[in-house]
């Protein structure tokens, strides 16, 4: 899905969260997933644009990270949102969790 020019901003800003939330639901069926913006920290920097969604922290819990290490975890996260982090996510920071390590 890409930003369609003549949308409303505000809905244009929707797009790449969504889009996130989209194809990580559809690969790990989390039992938690928080994605949180953070592109107005920065602001300025290399990477950011105007309108933000380029810096995101997500959190997501599955079953598909038992028995995995945390670099592998991150891995499989990376491959699966592998084109937005090529065309418009700058930065991304993952918190991978299986069931059992989640403590909320």
């Amino acid at each position: 899905m890409l930003e369609a020019p003549d949308r409303p901003h505000h809905l244009r800003h929707m797009l790449v969260a969504d889009t996130i939330r989209r194809k990580l639901t559809e690969r790990f069926a989390p039992a938690r997933l928080e994605i949180e913006d953070e592109s107005h920290h920065h602001a300025g920097h290399e990477g950011a644009r105007p309108g933000g969604e380029t810096h995101f922290a997500v959190t997501i819990v599955s079953t598909a990270f038992i028995g995995q290490g945390r670099v592998a975890r991150q891995r499989l996260v990376y491959q699966t949102l592998a084109e937005e982090l090529a065309t418009r996510v700058h930065a991304l920071s993952l918190t991978t969790l299986a069931p059992d390590e989640d403590e909320r």
